[in-house]
């Protein structure tokens, strides 16, 4: 997820009202967005579910701030009846051998221990405060000082069954103030999957018994819509809140984040179906409706490039990649559709247009020592592929798993399953077990048959690294002093901070299969994790994940405990826990409930 993570990751934004019987029948002739809009009516006095605002008299309130480039009318919230959208998950056997339960929730338990550490670590030596440094026993505040981890966990307590420890958290809420910051920029797409995600996730998961998660839900919501008062409202993404605060003009940024662009929908529309105010979807949809047009207009037609001038709408920029900076704008395309229920297809279309580009210029297969046929996705610039395979990218297996799934393309499958394999390697492939956030490899020529060439190996390690030796014996010991397995030519970040984007389509492809060796790689993974991060109070980054005597930094993520850690507890829990038939989960791993067909 990336800004304040070395890369950004994924986020979307949420819809509004109830349209007539009268305009859904026509429905799906109304254009580009598919939206029909209505003139804006006066500030509505929405339900707030028996909670007032926590706003202090002094605070801004943002909720009733005056708009400097207000919206003429709203793009409403689809409402039609929700469409028939394929079964997601694999159809379970009713009874689980007796053996096969007792290893799985031997599995399960350990790793809720895991997050009983971190979670006790961050209780003792950080509450309410971002993060926890899980070496010193200090804190940070890197995301505006609103208690990160505290929010962005609320549902993993709820997943777990630590009602007690939900409870507490619960009741430190009201000493959250979401009007204001001493942070002179707010991250509007980290503030909206985590702490608004993480609000209406926890209310979802709880069946709405908690008024407060969606009004703080809200509060975090009307906060970040100021973001998108410009003049073509379009968000800026580094919001100096202050500004607006005292009405001056703010404008999009000319070089914005892709991901942080089209990464808002899914919580967006969210807060617009939980709260009935249609301004937050209105919001995104401006957006997505964009997006949509521009999409066929790229220097790679399908995709959209790594950075926008979001101020005059302008797609130019010919860096093209699933990765950091870019990531979350493609895994929401399916995911908004499963939210909206397929009350549109706009979604499915943008999906589908940008897959077979995606194949074309992106996905490549690493020659390997035996063979294993496998699939990463790497960069595209200009007309170059750059095989670099980010951590960050192994969430598009899971993607092309949903996608497959969603909109009933059965070759996607194979291809989702390719690309999973293909993180489970690196994983496997380095001396800690666990996968870097960069490196390289040497490239297939033929995606179907790719035998082992180690000249070609050695070379590209010579090449990549500016070794100076020429003959293979010696290039081979300098691999071997870099920590180079066969096939990887070349590691440019070496570290592991307990990112989940790996062990997310590991659980999405098992819940799509439910094939158990995915969950023997899920225990791998889990188990080399916890040997070389745990530290007396919580879990640490480490510098290189090549060797296993590597130093460990100060840094415990808030996505440890809300992504990374809850996906390892749910691919070892009964599949109807959260099954991917009732929700959808955000870039932030935040479960929101589909509609019901």
């Amino acid at each position: 997820m990336p800004l304040v993570r070395p890369f950004v990751r994924k986020s979307l934004v949420v819809p509004a009202f109830i349209l007539t019987v009268i305009i859904y029948i026509t429905f799906d002739s109304i254009g580009p967005g598919e939206f029909p809009q209505y003139p804006s009516p006066p500030p509505p006095d929405f339900p707030n579910h028996g909670v007032g605002s926590s706003f202090g008299e002094s605070q801004p309130h943002w909720q009733n701030k005056a708009e400097k480039y207000p919206v003429e009318s709203y793009i409403q919230l689809p409402t039609n009846k929700p469409g028939k959208i394929p079964k997601i998950q694999y159809d379970f056997p009713a009874k689980e051998a007796p053996i096969d339960r007792k290893r799985r929730l031997e599995r399960q338990a350990a790793v809720q221990e895991a997050f009983t550490h971190a979670w006790g670590g961050y209780k003792s030596h950080a509450w309410l405060k971002d993060e926890v440094s899980p070496i010193s026993g200090g804190f940070s505040n890197g995301f505006a000082g609103w208690a990160a981890s505290l929010v962005d966990t609320l549902d993993t307590l709820l997943i777990m069954g630590m009602k007690d420890e939900f409870e507490e958290a619960l009741n430190a809420l009201e000493k959250i103030d979401f009007s204001t910051t001493s942070d002179q920029y707010i991250n509007v797409f980290e503030t909206t999957i985590r702490y608004m995600g993480g609000f209406m996730a926890a209310y979802d998961l709880s069946d709405g018994k908690y008024p407060i998660l969606l009004k703080k839900a809200q509060e975090v919501g009307d906060l970040v819509y100021g973001a998108f008062d410009t003049p073509n409202r379009m968000q800026i993404s580094r919001w100096d809140w202050k500004k607006s605060l005292r009405g001056d003009t703010i404008l999009p940024a000319r070089n914005t984040l892709l991901a942080e662009v089209g990464s808002l929908c899914l919580e967006f529309t969210r807060l617009t179906q939980l709260t009935g105010d249609p301004k937050y979807f209105d919001a995104i949809q401006r957006v997505t409706d964009e997006l949509e047009k521009a999409q066929s207009n790229t220097a790679v037609p399908g995709l959209w490039p790594m950075l926008v001038d979001l101020e005059n709408l302008i797609f130019s920029n010919k860096q093209f990649t699933l990765g950091g900076m870019a990531d979350s704008t493609y895994e929401y395309l399916p995911k908004e559709h499963l939210l909206l229920g397929d009350r549109t297809k706009q979604y499915q279309r943008m999906y589908e247009d940008t897959v077979d580009p995606i194949k074309k210029h992106l996905l490549f297969r690493p020659m390997t020592k035996n063979g294993e046929d496998i699939l990463f996705s790497g960069s595209y610039h200009g007309t170059t592929l750059d095989a670099e395979a980010q951590h960050l990218t192994c969430f598009v297996g899971g993607m092309f798993g949903l996608g497959g799934k969603a909109f009933d393309r059965p070759a996607d499958l194979a291809i989702a399953r390719k690309l999973v394999d293909g993180c489970i390697w690196a994983y496997d492939s380095m001396a800690t077990g666990l996968m870097p956030e960069i490196f390289f490899t040497s490239v297939c020529d033929d995606l179907d048959y790719c035998p082992w060439d180690e000249k070609k190996w050695l070379s590209g390690v010579r090449m990549h690294n500016h070794v100076s030796e020429t003959d293979d014996e010696s290039v081979l010991e300098q691999a071997e002093k870099m920590g180079l397995p066969p096939g990887i030519i070349r590691v440019s970040d070496p570290k592991y901070i307990l990112r989940p984007e790996a062990i997310e389509s590991v659980f999405i492809m098992y819940r799509i299969t439910g094939d158990k060796k995915l969950q023997d790689a899920a225990w791998r993974m889990f188990t080399s994790i916890e040997k070389m991060t745990r530290t007396e109070i919580a879990h640490a980054s480490i510098e290189d994940v090549r060797f296993t005597d590597t130093h460990k930094t100060d840094k415990m993520e808030s996505f440890w405990m809300a992504e990374t850690l809850k996906y390892f507890y749910l691919i070892f829990s009964e599949p109807g826990l959260v099954s991917l038939d009732d929700y959808v989960l955000n870039t932030e791993a935040h479960p929101f409930r589909r509609p019901v067909a």
